[in-house]
């Protein structure tokens, strides 16, 4: 990586890596290799695993620790884009701009094959689970493309923590929405006896696999079954408190824009006007105060990620929230979120949405620092 100047793991060969685990909860590591055209390079590849450093203060008052991963198989380029769920007429979309742009879209990366930790549903073993149990669920998408909606029906998710940070305020939810790069904490209490499928909300991307079998003790249903979970809204804010944010040093704007179809028939992406590398566009001095407002001015959903640092939340499509530490966050089609962070990893910094494709072709920036 330009990024820290770490040398790669050659080809046949091996690297040892050390690092102080700090801070504690759900990492993940995962290749970071451009792809460009050739989808089995990257983060297409499967090259990825949990990182999971355990806090000395967690007092363990669960009964079932699981880990999920989802992921999508044998990506190909495709006219159409299977991750935008159907929009909420209601939802804010202050960046959407006053005269859509006439261009047709480009070639997006599409997948057939869905699982979860490397199993298509009902090829795997079942989260075998006993009435009463309560279950601490670590969810990570690993996907190279796709944003995904998990739930299961009859049960909440008591999400605890988001990107292995532990939010201010706990808040159970039927639906988990979760992102390229993203992880997510919860507890579910077991209290719904039978044989039911955990799972996609999106019949296509389930039926392909994106589910697994959660099989209560002593029930003998001959199939599993799936009901849709009955609130399907996904809101971070929820996760926060109310309180004032100290007034940043300096803030930066940032607006996304789309390219579409563009050299090969494939979508570009510019950040302030401009592709990768950005070079010392972006500026931090170490221990200054920023605040990033990302301005998505694309029809398309980006998972924005900033690498080594931890971002507070601040607004979301006008919405104030405050607590919540995040490495990476949906910004929403047409959508804007406002986040702050303090410059307090010195050297080069990698931004970039999480979208293979995306970051790929233009849509990432290097931060320095002065």
């Amino acid at each position: 990586m330009e990024e820290e100047g770490t040398p790669p793991v050659p080809p046949h060969g091996r690297r040892r890596y050390q690092f102080v685990a700090n801070p504690a909860g759900s990492r993940w590591y995962h290749s970071h290799t451009e792809a460009m055209l050739d989808l089995h390079r990257g983060t297409y590849t499967g090259q990825f695993g949990f990182l999971m450093i355990d806090s000395a203060n967690d007092p363990g008052r669960y009964d079932q620790e699981v880990f999920l991963a989802l992921r999508e198989w044998q990506y190909f380029l495709s006219t159409t884009d299977p991750d935008e769920n159907r929009p909420d007429p209601n939802d804010p979309t202050p960046e959407k701009p006053a005269t859509q742009d006439p261009r047709p879209n480009g070639l997006e990366v599409s997948a057939p094959l869905y699982s979860i930790n490397d199993k298509m549903l009902g090829a795997g073993e079942p989260l075998r689970v006993r009435s009463g149990d309560r279950v601490l669920m670590h969810l990570l998408n690993a996907s190279a493309s796709q944003v995904h909606r998990i739930g299961l029906f009859g049960h909440h998710f008591q999400v605890i923590a988001l990107d292995g940070n532990p939010v201010p305020t706990p808040q159970p939810v039927d639906v988990i929405e979760i992102a390229p790069g993203e992880r997510v904490d919860a507890i579910l209490e077991m209290n719904l006896p039978g044989v039911w499928i955990l799972g996609e909300l999106r019949n296509a991307a389930r039926q392909a696999g994106m589910g697994i079998v959660v099989e209560y003790a002593n029930q003998a249903q001959p199939r599993p079954q799936w009901l849709p979970p009955r609130q399907a809204r996904w809101d971070y804010a929820i996760f926060g408190k109310t309180a004032p944010h100290p007034a940043p040093d300096h803030t930066i704007d940032m607006v996304f824009e789309k390219v579409p179809g563009g050299p090969h028939g494939i979508n570009h992406w510019l950040v302030n006007g401009k592709e990768y590398p950005h070079d010392r566009e972006f500026v931090f001095r170490q221990g200054r105060r920023y605040r990033l407002v990302f301005h998505n001015r694309s029809d398309d959903s980006h998972p924005l990620h900033i690498h080594r640092h931890l971002f507070e939340l601040v607004e979301l499509n006008g919405k104030p929230t405050a607590g919540i530490l995040k490495d990476t966050v949906i910004v929403p089609a047409f959508g804007r979120a406002t986040v702050d962070l303090v410059a307090d990893q010195p050297g080069l910094t990698l931004f970039h949405c999480h979208i293979q494709q995306h970051m790929d072709f233009g849509f990432k920036a290097l931060f320095r620092y002065a």
